[in-house]
Formats: structure tokens, C-alpha cells, sequence
């Protein structure tokens, strides 16, 4: 949790007023101190994978070269935001980052340890959470959800047939959210999670499914376009909005043109597989590599709806008034590593996403290689960005850099690391539902070295290191032994223990490999 005296330098502010004319009440312009927000995140989306990093004034900003993919609109998008090189998913996981982005905390806190199914009771958003549209809604906004939630412990609830769960895969992934587990969004078109791009399915404000022959975030970006319009006099124009839009693609699958549209797969089906697969750790022999192609057009689309979306605010007149964030999950290995898991690791393909934000009343345009960003602080520096910074729950883990992006006083200290969390299935009931985690890995980033530690589930011993020098080594193709690396390790290994606090984690809680973090 953040100090109180930390807190005491976020930012304050009114609310959209109103004057009385002739006895009649007529509202005033919101005020900039509370700007519209709009969070767009696509699945599975890695910073990597963004064309402005092959542009002057971005590539000598990184260590990689970008991946060779079409992106118009955030290239230019990137231009007019603050960009930064190292945003780390914690949990590079898809329902651990939402419960993170949600609540502000780290996954010991937010409910969220592992993805959300069926059969992990233990895994699933409390309904008493105080989230980041929880905090918007009681403070005047008006707040819509989009596409994946991904958020849930999906239950036997589907509104059309009482008692069931609302798909046929088992265990279930797929969920429905009932009102009362909407956390103040009270605009409502979205799902648990099902993986068929190109045929989704929402349920909307009233509960009612929609079952759609169309690939998911076109349809998206245009009931975003809707609700920015206003169509069906959805939400009260007096009153800034909150939107958080979540693309499923590029998360997989990404096989064929089910997956994707054609006009953004013809962009890259003819080129050689290793003018797109540049990255020097690539296994060239792995079956995913027939993926690739379909990945960057998923990739691409995405980029057009995004800038659909932000096409339609400046017609509205809305560009400069709104926070625009643009980020993802977690990342996408493509056959790097020789791995076939996408994410859930602390390779850099897998942990660092995009975080673009833009806020031209506010924000000079800028890339920032300073911050290393965790998950939970994304709640309270929106919050704080918002003039809301009095409102920021006391419980929250995440820190507030508002100021940080503002260029102001920047009295909230960085963190020099971010922590790298996994978690493994824990114990099991006599009905095979899952009612525990094991925390089976831990780690640190920092802007040179990624080191991550895997124990034995039974010992809790060492099983496994990854040491990486990020720096001479950017695409992590050479594991440093431990032994011949002491200094380094020793000096992570304690970097680790205050993150480590700040996230509760069980690690600290246990004194997991106490004989080489020193807890004490």
C-alpha cells in the first residue's frame, strides 16, 4: 500500500456544474480537470509489435528492432501521446492483469490469482471490490465496458436458460456478469471470453445475447462510435465518460481467415517467413511459425479500429478532452524462446506491453525509458489524471503517477523494478475444483536484468533460474549461470524483497528461498 503523505499530491477537482436561467437547470462543459477516459486494450498485444518503433525518434529509444507490421494509426497515435518503453504485465496472464487493472492490487489482494474458469472458485473479482469504474461511477461518470472481461468465475447463470453455464466447453471459461457484479459500468456489451473471432457473442445492458457473424473488434469499434455518438441516448452527455474497450484479437486463435480480415492478412501471406520473424531467438522449426502471418494481420486490424475510434472523437470534438490509453494484457512469444505458451512468462516478448497515453490539454508527447510501470499503478494514476486523486481507494497497492506524467513536482517515487509473478494451480476439493494458487515463480525486471526464480511445488526449493543482462543481451539468448553471477543475483535478490512487500505476495508472507532473498 502507498503511504498517505504519497497520497497527499493527487490531484483534486470539481465536477461538471450547472447555473440556473430562468429557473432552468442548464449544465456546463465538463471541466478538463475530469476528462473523459477511454482504455483500449487488445489481448495478447506485445510491445514489440508497433510500427513507430522502426521510426526514427522511436527505434533509438529501445533495444530491439520493432516487429515489421502495418500500424498507421498508432504511429501516429504515438506521436501525439507519452509512450513508454517499459510497461511490465506482472502476471503477463489475461485474468490476472485484468484484476490488477481493475482493483489496483497485485493478485494475492485482488481476487484474481490465476485465469478465471469454471473449476478455479478461487480465481474470480469479488463482488465488494472497489475497482477503478466503481471509483468513476460514485464520481460522476458515466462508465461503459466493451468486448472480453475475462473476469469472472464463470457460474451455472445464463439469463436464456436458468441454471446453466452459458457455453458447452467444460470446464467453463465463458461468463456471464450479472449487474450486480458490473463494478459501476452501466453500460454493459460484453462477454467472458470465447475465442471464436469471427462469430462473437455479448450480452448487453439488459442482459439480452448477441450472437454476431462479424470479426469482434470491428464490431466493437463501432459500438464504441455508437456510445461516443451517443445513439439510444445511452449515457447522460452532461457527464464526462469512462470506456474501456478490450479487444480479443490478436490472442489466438490465429490460424486461418476465420481469425482475421483478408485485407489485412494480404498484407503479409506473401512475405518470407524470416522477413516477418526478426527477432534473433526464434525457433524457425516450430509448427506456430505458420501463424505469423495471421498474428500481424490480427495486429493491423486492430490498429484500424483503434483509429476508428479515435477518428470518431475528433469529429466530436472530443479529441481534446479525453484520455486516450492504448495497451494490452500480456504479450506474445511467436515461436521466440522455442516456446509454445504465448505469455505467462518473463520473457520480455511475453511481460513488456504498449502503454501509450494521450491527453492533449495535459500531456506533452514523449517517449519515457524512466518508468518501469507495474500493472496496479495504471488505477490510480488514470484516477489521478482524472483530478480524482482523493477518491483513489486506501486499500490500493498501485502507485499514482499522475505527476510523474504531468512533469509536475514527481514526489511519487519510482519503483526501479517491476515483479514478475506466476501462479500454478494449488489444492484441489473432493470435487476437483481448484480452491488454492501455488506461487511458483517470482522475479524482477529492472532496466538491465530480468531474473526469474521457479520452485519445486513440493520442496519449494530452486528448480529453475532465468538470468538475462537486457542491456548486452536484448533478446534474451543467453541464460547467465547463477554461481558466476553472484553480485548480480544478490544485488536482484533484494531489489525483490520490497516489491515483494508491497505486493503481499506469499513469497514474502513464507520467506520462499529465504537462503537467497534476504527478507530480514
Amino acid at each position: 500500500m502507498i503511504d498517505n503523505n504519497i497520497r497527499s499530491i493527487l490531484l483534486t477537482g470539481g465536477f461538471t456544474s450547472t447555473i440556473l436561467l430562468g429557473g432552468c437547470n442548464v449544465p456546463l462543459p465538463p471541466q478538463t480537470d475530469h476528462p473523459n477516459v477511454i482504455y483500449v486494450f487488445p489481448d495478447q498485444m506485445r510491445n514489440h509489435a508497433m510500427g513507430f518503433w522502426r521510426k526514427a525518434g522511436f527505434r533509438d529509444a529501445v533495444h530491439f528492432t520493432g516487429d515489421p507490421v502495418y500500424t498507421p494509426n498508432l504511429n501516429q497515435f504515438a506521436d501525439e501521446s507519452i509512450v513508454l518503453t517499459s510497461a511490465m504485465s506482472n502476471f503477463p496472464v489475461s485474468s490476472p492483469y485484468r484484476g490488477c487493472f481493475f482493483t489496483g492490487k497485485f493478485p494475492t489482494n485482488s481476487g484474481v490469482p490465476l485465469n478465471c474458469k469454471a473449476d478455479r472458485p478461487v480465481s474470480s473479482l469479488p463482488i465488494d471490490a472497489e475497482c477503478i469504474s466503481d471509483v468513476f461511477s460514485k464520481s460522476g461518470y458515466n462508465c461503459a465496458y466493451i468486448g472480453k472481461l475475462h473476469l469472472d468465475h464463470p457460474t451455472p447463470n445464463d439469463p436464456d436458460n436458468p441454471g446453466e453455464y452459458v457455453g458447452e466447453a467444460r470446464p467453463a471459461w465463458d461468463a456471464y456478469t450479472p449487474p450486480e457484479r458490473r463494478h459501476g459500468f452501466d453500460y454493459w456489451y460484453s462477454y467472458g471470453t470465447f475465442d471464436v473471432h469471427k462469430h462473437p457473442h455479448y450480452w448487453d445492458t439488459e442482459g439480452k445475447r448477441h450472437d454476431i457473424n462479424e470479426w469482434s473488434p470491428k464490431h466493437e469499434a463501432d459500438k464504441a462510435i455508437a456510445y461516443l455518438r451517443n445513439e439510444g441516448n445511452v449515457r447522460d452527455k452532461n457527464k464526462p465518460f469512462f470506456m474501456v474497450v478490450s479487444f480479443n484479437p490478436p490472442h489466438g486463435p490465429y490460424h486461418s481467415l476465420n481469425d482475421c480480415m483478408e485485407e489485412d492478412y494480404n498484407l503479409y501471406k506473401d512475405k518470407p517467413l524470416d522477413s516477418l520473424l526478426i527477432r534473433p531467438n526464434v525457433n524457425f522449426n516450430m509448427s506456430k511459425n505458420k501463424c505469423v502471418p495471421y498474428y500481424f494481420a490480427s495486429v493491423t486490424g486492430v490498429d484500424r479500429e483503434f483509429g476508428r475510434i479515435l477518428e470518431e472523437l475528433k469529429k466530436l470534438g472530443l479529441d481534446k478532452s479525453t484520455i486516450v490509453v492504448f495497451t494490452s494484457d500480456h504479450g506474445e512469444t511467436m515461436c521466440s524462446q522455442g516456446v509454445e505458451d504465448a505469455k505467462n512468462s518473463p520473457y520480455a516478448e511475453s511481460m513488456n506491453v504498449p502503454f501509450l497515453i494521450r491527453y492533449p490539454q495535459k500531456l506533452a508527447p514523449r517517449i519515457d525509458q524512466e518508468m518501469i510501470l507495474s500493472t496496479p499503478d495504471i488505477m490510480p494514476t488514470l484516477l489521478g489524471l482524472s483530478g480524482l486523486g482523493n477518491k483513489i481507494p486506501t486499500a490500493v497497492e498501485g502507485r499514482n503517477y499522475a505527476d510523474w506524467f504531468l512533469e509536475k513536482s514527481k514526489r511519487t517515487p519510482l519503483r526501479n523494478a517491476a515483479l514478475y509473478i506466476r501462479n500454478a494451480d494449488g489444492e484441489k476439493d473432493a470435487d476437483g475444483n481448484i480452491t488454492s494458487y501455488f506461487p511458483i515463480a517470482r522475479g524482477i525486471k529492472t532496466t538491465r536484468y530480468t531474473l526469474a526464480l521457479t520452485i519445486n511445488e513440493n520442496t519449494k526449493e530452486l528448480e529453475n533460474a532465468l538470468l538475462f543482462d537486457d542491456l548486452n543481451d536484448p533478446y534474451q539468448m543467453h541464460n547467465l549461470p547463477l554461481e558466476e553471477n553472484k553480485e548480480v543475483v544478490a544485488m536482484l535478490c533484494e531489489k525483490m524483497v520490497p516489491l515483494l512487500v508491497e505486493a503481499n505476495d506469499p513469497w514474502y508472507k513464507e520467506h520462499i528461498l529465504k537462503n537467497m532473498i534476504p527478507y530480514n
